[in-house]
């Protein structure tokens, strides 16, 4: 392997911790932003999601330009890895963002009185990308692979949210809008924790060449 190609290859690895880097910020912020009802914040999170949209292409492209080099096995892997895991960070941006959007249409109602613990979902799905992203870093497969059951707890907390909220629209109509955006709030944070379980399991694939997809 030249060391020009190794360059490349570890500028690649370089843009995706970056990209992640955006991604756990701009989910991060957009949750900050309806905790501290801050439209100023919440509208900066949908501004800056113009850089998550560039890092995927950048990653992209020097993807394709590594592929065409005709790399080893596990080149391939981590470059296919790369791109896939680019598309789900990406993913995330969008999911932000919509959280954001929703932040905002909220902050122009007064705050809804009810027990919806948003915050501690949104905590749940940021731990299993870090988590995920760590063990991309290190190395680190068992760690990644520790996700992929977790996200059946982000999975029963939009649940729980949801009927949380659907009581209070039955019992309050005048909270009906205010609860929906909630709603499409939670349901952002449980992508998001898919997109998480997403690149776990491709961590798994680049370090131990098995795919656990879909298993149960």
């Amino acid at each position: 392997m030249s060391l020009h190609f190794q360059h490349e290859l570890d500028e690649l690895k370089q843009k995706l911790l970056s990209m992640a880097g955006h991604a756990e910020s701009a989910v991060s912020r957009a949750v900050q932003a309806l905790i501290d009802r801050d439209s100023a914040l919440a509208r900066q999170v949908d501004e800056d999601d113009q850089i998550l949209d560039r890092y995927e292409i950048e990653v992209d492209d020097l993807s394709i330009k590594l592929l065409a080099k005709a790399p080893l096995a596990t080149h391939l892997r981590l470059i296919t890895v790369a791109m896939k895991a680019s598309h789900d960070l990406e993913r995330v941006g969008d999911e932000a963002c919509k959280i954001a959007r929703r932040v905002q249409k909220l902050n122009a109602e007064p705050p809804l009185a009810s027990r919806i613990d948003v915050p501690h979902m949104a905590a749940v799905a940021l731990q299993l990308l870090k988590d995920a992203l760590q063990g991309f870093v290190n190395g680190d497969s068992a760690k990644a692979l520790a996700v992929i059951p977790r996200d059946k707890e982000v999975d029963a907390l939009n649940k729980d949210i949801s009927q949380l909220l659907v009581n209070t629209m039955v019992a309050d109509q005048s909270t009906i809008t205010r609860a929906l955006h909630l709603m499409t709030i939670a349901k952002s944070l449980e992508r998001i924790a898919d997109h998480a379980t997403n690149i776990a399991e491709e961590v798994v694939y680049l370090y131990e060449g098995r795919d656990v997809r879909h298993l149960k």
